[in-house]
């Protein structure tokens, strides 16, 4: 699979660690040059490193719905690897937890901009950039919370059913040059969610019917496959990538937690 990317450029937001750096391996693994973004140098630094270095991955610091950080990531990724071919929307924030009727709303306001509108930003800096010329392929990372009802973080869930609806009416406007998908996990073993899991890992993973809770890299082979020419007739599509938890639990809710969601 190494060639499968060979000469092309990702970009991947949110990307120092968990499923974000997950996909970033997996893209490497296949042949691009990466740029990964996250709101700390220091973690990015030691992710590039982890990636191979910067003959393959740039980090730069910053936050994803900074329309200034947006402009310079784009900036760097041309004038250091030539081209950017793919881009990831991984970024994701879940700060709050409760029912809606106490759901702070400047904390609402602020999940919309950074799980939907800082991602059609994104796409529309890629888009000016290179895509609208050379086409490109475009994921957008969802979460199974958007389309199971998942008490306590039903708003991070309907943020990311935006974002899915997102992802068809761009897949709409931006073919046939540019293709765009997404992806939605359950629940997936990274820091970010780790109040899903800890304490109660063997519990959680018994509803799952591949009876095991996800690894970053679950994740990052679906991405890199849809990214790929192998999905050259797919677009549009959110794929659940969840052990099929979401089978098991039609009409049950699919996330109980206090904490972040995936």
């Amino acid at each position: 699979m190494r060639s499968r990317f060979e000469g092309r450029t990702a970009i991947v937001t949110g990307a120092s660690r968990g499923i974000g750096l997950g996909i970033a391996e997996r893209l490497v693994a296949d042949g691009a040059r990466v740029v990964i973004t996250a709101r700390k140098a220091d973690a990015l630094a030691a992710a590039v490193d982890h990636l191979g270095g910067p003959g393959v991955a740039l980090g730069i610091a910053g936050r994803t719905d900074d329309p200034g950080h947006q402009r310079d990531v784009v900036r760097q990724t041309a004038e250091t690897f030539g081209s950017i071919d793919l881009l990831v929307n991984n970024t994701g924030i879940n700060p709050v937890h409760g029912p809606l009727v106490d759901l702070d709303l400047a904390a609402a306001r602020k999940v919309v901009e950074v799980n939907c509108i800082a991602a059609v930003a994104w796409v529309q800096q890629v888009h000016r950039a290179w895509m609208a010329e050379h086409g490109g392929a475009i994921v957008n990372v969802s979460s199974l919370s958007a389309v199971r009802t998942s008490p306590g973080i039903g708003f991070y869930g309907a943020s990311k059913a935006m974002l899915d609806s997102l992802t068809q009416l761009m897949a709409v406007e931006l073919g046939p040059g540019i293709r765009v998908n997404g992806v939605a996990p359950g629940v997936v073993r990274t820091s970010f969610a780790t109040a899903l899991y800890e304490g109660r890992e063997a519990q959680l993973a018994a509803a799952y019917p591949l009876a095991r809770l996800g690894e970053p890299q679950d994740v990052g082979s679906v991405v890199a496959f849809l990214l790929s020419a192998d999905a050259g007739w797919l677009t549009g599509q959110t794929v659940s990538v969840d052990g099929g938890v979401g089978l098991a639990l039609v009409g049950e809710p699919v996330l109980h937690t206090t904490g972040a969601a995936t």
